[in-house]
């Protein structure tokens, strides 16, 4: 048989008995080369087939877990609360909660959602403001997203901490414009109804001025010093 074999190959294909010998090695894996891309094709569809039972199945479960859970007598029980705590705490039960206004740019970044770039616009912010005195305050920071302020008392402890204020009654325009508060313009009034009237005294003076709005006085008031 094998010499037959080797007889049809050199008539049809010319191959020599050395070149005979080879070729019979090799059909084996061109075989298998062959019907490869149908084998995992078979296998792919399987395990696909498996895997659609298995998420059926699980949906299923859910269903049926959250049915009971709704017919549960015990209204306490919420496993959503069960299922965030662990997370939270495990976020950081390896950290200490330090005051948000120690931060550095280096210690914001282990908040979810802040990198380089942005924990340098929430410190640069606060020593162009001279300390955050409210949370919402870094809602006026350009990309700080609202979950992602929400994230960061996860980690750190807020109180209000004005490190710098503006002396009022000394400052030139473009010293009291520099703050992010106060535009040139307000602040040309500002030094105008000084000159004319006199060292403002309280906040209350600011109010005199009919052009500006409460709220606004209201906003910067803290960062004022009127000694």
């Amino acid at each position: 048989m094998r010499n037959k074999l080797f007889y049809w190959l050199k008539i049809n294909l010319g191959f020599s008995n050395k070149e005979s010998k080879g070729f019979l090695l090799l059909t084996p894996f061109l075989v298998i080369f062959a019907i490869s891309p149908y084998m995992l094709k078979t296998i792919k569809t399987s395990g696909a087939k498996e895997f659609h039972e298995h998420y059926l199945a699980t949906i299923d479960s859910l269903k049926k877990f959250e049915v009971e859970v709704k017919t549960s007598p015990n209204p306490i029980f919420n496993p959503a609360d069960t299922a965030a705590k662990p997370s939270s705490i495990s976020k950081t039960k390896n950290l200490n909660r330090i005051e948000f206004s120690e931060a550095d740019s280096t210690l914001l970044q282990i908040v979810p959602g802040i990198g380089p770039g942005l924990s340098g616009r929430i410190i640069k912010y606060r020593e162009n403001l001279g300390g955050y005195y409210s949370k919402n305050q870094l809602n006026e920071i350009y990309g700080l997203k609202p979950e992602t302020i929400e994230e960061i008392w996860t980690y750190f402890d807020f109180n209000p901490s004005i490190t710098r204020k503006i002396p009022i009654n000394s400052s030139d325009t473009n010293q009291l414009s520099a703050h992010p508060y106060i535009s040139y313009g307000e602040a040309k009034v500002i030094v105008a109804y000084r000159t004319q009237h006199g060292l403002f005294t309280s906040s209350l003076d600011l109010k005199k001025i009919k052009i500006f709005k409460e709220d606004w006085i209201s906003r910067i008031e803290p960062y004022l010093s009127f000694e």
